[in-house]
Order: C-alpha cells, then structure tokens, then sequence
C-alpha cells in the first residue's frame, strides 16, 4: 500500500496564477518566441462566447482573423539554410463546388520532378473552420517545406464560415475539402501524384478527419490513404457542464489561456455550426464519431501539444480509433502549446522539422 503522497493537479488546475512565462513544463525557447508577441501571459477572454448572439460572434471573429493573422505574420521564422533552397514550382488548380462555387487548389512541388510520381500530401489550414487564409505566410512556408522533401503538397482554399462577403456555416467549407480531395483522387495522373494522404492543424485537422469520415459514409474512401491530425479541433463542449469538461478534457482546464482561449473558440464552434443539432455532427465535430463509424478508416497519425486546451480531446479521439481498429498512432509534444510545432520555425525549428519529416515519411511509406 502507498504511503501519503502530495499530488497537485497541472497547470491552471493546480495553480490558476500559472502562465507560459511562469508554468515550468514549457519550452524556454517557446516562452522567449511567445514574449515577442506578447504571448507570454494568458491570452485574454474575447468578447463573445458560445453562448452569444449571431451579430456579436461576427465581430469577435472578424477581431480573431485580423488579430490572429497579424500575429502569425509578425513570427519570424526565416531559417540561415533558406537562401539555398531548391526551388519550388507552383499551380492553381480549381474544382467545383457542391454550391456551384470554385474551390481553388494551390499545388507546390519541386522544380525538376515533374517526370516523377510523387506521393501527395493534401494541406487543410488551421483557423477553427472559421478563419484565416489558406495562403498566408506561414502557410506558404509550410508547403513549401514539404513539397522540398519530396511530396506534392496541395493545399485546399475552402470556404472558411467567417469572411467579409458572406457567411459559410457547416457544411460548406468541409464539402469544399471534400471536394478538393475527390478532384485530386481524380486527376492524379495530370498531378503527377500517387498515394494521397490529407494533413492539416487544428481546425484544418477537424476537415481532415472530419473528411475522411464523410469519405467512408459515402463510399469513396479508398480516395485517402492516410490521415495526419494535428491539434485536432474536433469536439464542441457546448451544454457541458464544468464537472464533464473537467472529467474528460482536464486540459481544456488546466491550459486555458495558454495562446488558446478556450471562451473564444467555443464563439468559433458555435460560429461554424449554429445549428445546435450540428454541435454534436460527427462530421462537424468528429469526436462524436461513433465506433461504428470509424471502421474501415486508413491509418491515421494523431500528434497532440502538451500544453494545448484540445489536447484531450484529440486524445480520445485516437483511442476511438484504436477502438475501431484502425492503424492509428498517437504521440505528444512536450512543452509547447496550440499549434506550436507549425507557427514557430525558426524558435523550435527542431519540432518543426520533426513535423515535416514525420508527414512526408508518413505519406511516402504508404
């Protein structure tokens, strides 16, 4: 038998004061990269939550998509090795939306392997379903990255909920990607493409598992060959009481405010799916997946942040996979936050790196 121990429960549980400039599990090159943009303390609570009126969520994410894409653009993350690098060649390609819209396909892949079949990795940005641009800087970087490693990267320009013209809730940008992945399939000799396996952060990750989903409901999953989620955004705890979120997401707890405000991305879940029979969709949120429904999925890849409030939530969406008896890992990055392992290139650029030589040696092993 145990003898008495003390036991303090992590982060903000344990201690409600703690920060990343104070918690001890985070990555002191992180902090330092956090404090240039001010991101050392607890990110204030938005002014709208999930429980808020249509008129008043429009502004907090018109002030989440200009607030978040000036801070991501303000991240350095030249690298010294970035003057010689091959070059990349890029494309536009376009398929037709469900709607009658144009969903626009941005493909990268290094100059000099056109002759070549290349195994193709479908890029699905981060944002909450709701917000930022499928090209921004960093985005860029990124499948520039990949595509310099041998893959075709192509990234899908789907309709986020949230823009200055209209309103697109779910389902309209996950038929986008849905879409976008069944032109690709499609035109694979044209692309030069082999296997295809669909890889994207937070939200962007919710489309991806969230599409292959849909993919294996409607028949057309041999389409996908693999799925790599990162961050995964994939519950909504709306109606939850405090005592649920604290039984199944400690972390959504214990890493509030940690670059993630847990207030205003439950604003943003309620954004994309206004409808309340939609917030438990398991093809909006696909935590509410269904073993049943999980069978016959490809092997996925799901790699959580440590420090991240979604990280349990992504947890248990592996083991719901595992359950179902899909090929599927999982893994955890130590001492950083939300998104980390994609916003910070040049502060943790040996994570970063980790993440690309994961994704690629995942889509070329398949």
């Amino acid at each position: 038998m145990l003898g008495p121990y003390s036991f303090q429960p992590e982060g903000r549980i344990g201690d409600p004061t703690l920060s990343p400039a104070t918690d001890p599990r985070f990555n002191p090159k992180l902090v330092k990269a956090l404090a240039t943009q001010g991101w050392e303390n607890n990110l204030p609570i938005g002014i709208a939550d999930e429980n808020s009126p249509f008129e008043q969520l429009t502004k907090e994410m018109r002030a989440q998509h200009y607030g978040f894409s000036k801070g991501f653009a303000a991240i350095p993350n030249d690298l010294a090795k970035d003057v010689n690098e091959p070059p990349v060649d890029r494309k536009t390609h376009v398929a037709q939306g469900v709607d009658g819209n144009d969903v626009k396909l941005y493909v990268f892949r290094k100059s000099g392997t056109e002759d070549q079949v290349l195994p193709c990795v479908v890029y699905i940005h981060g944002g909450g379903m709701t917000t930022l641009d499928t090209l921004r800087p960093g985005n860029i970087r990124w499948l520039t990255d990949l595509a310099q490693q041998g893959v075709v990267s192509i990234a899908i320009d789907f309709r986020n909920a949230w823009s200055e013209t209209e309103y697109n809730p779910f389902p309209a940008g996950l038929n986008d990607c849905a879409e976008g992945v069944r032109y690709i399939a499609s035109h694979k000799d044209e692309l030069g493409i082999g296997k295809i396996i669909l890889e994207g952060e937070s939200g962007g990750a919710n489309l991806c598992l969230a599409t292959a989903l849909k993919a294996n409901q409607e028949g057309w999953i041999k389409d996908i060959d693999g799925v790599y989620a990162y961050s995964p955004n994939v519950c909504n705890v709306y109606g939850w009481p405090a005592e649920r979120i604290a039984k199944e997401f400690p972390s959504r707890l214990a890493n509030d405010g940690y670059m993630f405000d847990t207030a205003g991305a439950g604003a943003m879940q309620s954004y994309y799916a206004p409808n309340i029979q939609d917030r438990t969709h398991p093809i909006a949120f696909p935590y509410y997946a269904t073993v049943e429904m999980c069978r016959g999925l490809p092997p996925h890849i799901i790699r959580v942040d440590e420090l991240d409030p979604l990280r349990d939530e992504g947890i248990a969406y592996y083991r719901k996979l595992c359950s179902a008896g899909v090929d599927a890992v999982g893994s955890v990055n130590l001492g950083v936050t939300h998104g980390s392992m994609v916003l910070f290139r040049q502060a943790i650029s040996e994570l970063y790196s980790a993440g690309i030589r994961e994704i690629v040696g995942f889509a070329k092993s398949l």
